[in-house]
C-alpha cells in the first residue's frame, strides 16, 4: 500500500502551492470544526505523516510578511502538540537549502481569526508563540491520535502590528476560496476597511510568493510503503 504525506491547509491557494508527487492535500476553508470532520473521514493508514501548511498571522513583532515559520509545536488553550524530530530535521534541511528566511518557534492554534494587533499581542503573551493559524492544532491533534509524524510550515502574511479588516473573519468559502460577494458586501457596509484590505493584499502577495518556494520543498519524494519508517524518507 502506497502512503502519502497529508498536507493540511485552510485556503485552496495554499493547497495548490503544496501539490506534488506523493502528497494529498485537504483544505478546511478556514473552519476548524469542518477540518476536524474532514480528517475524521480520512484513513490514517493511507498517510505516513502530516504537515500543516499555509500562511499565518505574525505574533512575534520581529517577523514580517514572507518570513517562513518552521513550527516546533502547536499550542491551543491547554493543549500542545509537538512535531516529529526526524520530519522537523528534514524540513529544516530542505528549507534552509533553498535560502528561505526561516524562523523556528511555537505556533498558536485558534478557531477564529485574530485580526487586531491587541489580540495578537495578548495571544503572544499567553502562548509564547511566534505565529498563529487556524489549522495546525487540529492537524496536530489528529496526527497525535494516530501516531503519525507531524510538522508545521507556515509563512507570515499579516505581521503582529497589522490589523486585518473585520470582513476577513468571514471572507472564505467552504472550499477555501475567497467569498468575493461577501467581501464586496462588507466593503459596502464599511468602506473604511478598504485601506486595511489593500495592506492585507500587499502582505499576502509577499507571503504567497514565499509559500510557493516552501511548497516546492515538500515534494516530489518517494512514496512510503506500509511498515517503512518516516526517518527513511526525504522530502526533497
Amino acid at each position: 500500500m502506497h502512503r502519502t504525506l497529508l498536507v493540511v491547509t485552510g485556503l485552496s491557494r495554499e493547497a495548490r502551492a503544496a501539490e506534488g508527487l506523493g502528497i494529498t492535500t485537504v483544505c478546511s476553508g478556514g473552519d476548524s470544526v469542518r477540518l476536524s470532520n474532514i480528517l475524521g473521514d480520512i484513513d490514517p493508514r493511507l498517510h505516513w505523516g502530516v504537515v500543516s501548511f499555509g500562511i499565518a498571522g505574525g505574533l512575534d513583532p520581529d517577523l514580517e510578511p514572507g518570513h517562513l515559520v518552521l513550527g516546533r509545536s502547536v499550542v491551543h488553550e491547554d493543549e500542545a502538540y509537538g512535531v516529529c524530530g526526524d520530519l522537523q530535521d528534514t524540513l529544516r534541511r530542505t528549507l534552509f537549502s533553498r535560502d528561505l528566511r526561516v524562523v523556528e518557534g511555537a505556533v498558536a492554534g485558534v478557531n477564529a481569526a485574530v485580526i487586531s494587533p491587541e489580540g495578537k499581542a495578548a495571544l503572544r503573551a499567553t502562548s509564547g508563540a511566534v505565529a498563529v493559524d487556524m489549522e495546525s492544532h487540529v492537524a496536530g491533534s489528529w496526527a497525535a491520535r494516530h501516531g503519525l509524524p507531524f510538522g508545521i510550515v507556515r509563512v507570515v502574511s499579516d505581521p503582529a502590528h497589522r490589523a486585518l479588516p473585520a470582513l476577513a473573519a468571514d471572507a472564505l468559502n467552504p472550499d477555501g476560496g475567497i467569498a468575493i460577494l461577501r467581501v464586496l458586501a462588507g466593503l459596502a457596509r464599511a468602506p473604511g476597511q478598504i485601506g486595511a484590505l489593500a495592506n492585507a493584499g500587499l502582505d499576502a502577495r509577499i507571503a504567497f510568493a514565499a509559500l510557493a518556494g516552501a511548497g516546492r520543498c515538500l515534494g516530489p519524494r518517494p512514496m512510503a510503503q506500509a511498515g517503512e519508517a518516516a526517518d527513511d524518507l526525504e522530502l526533497a
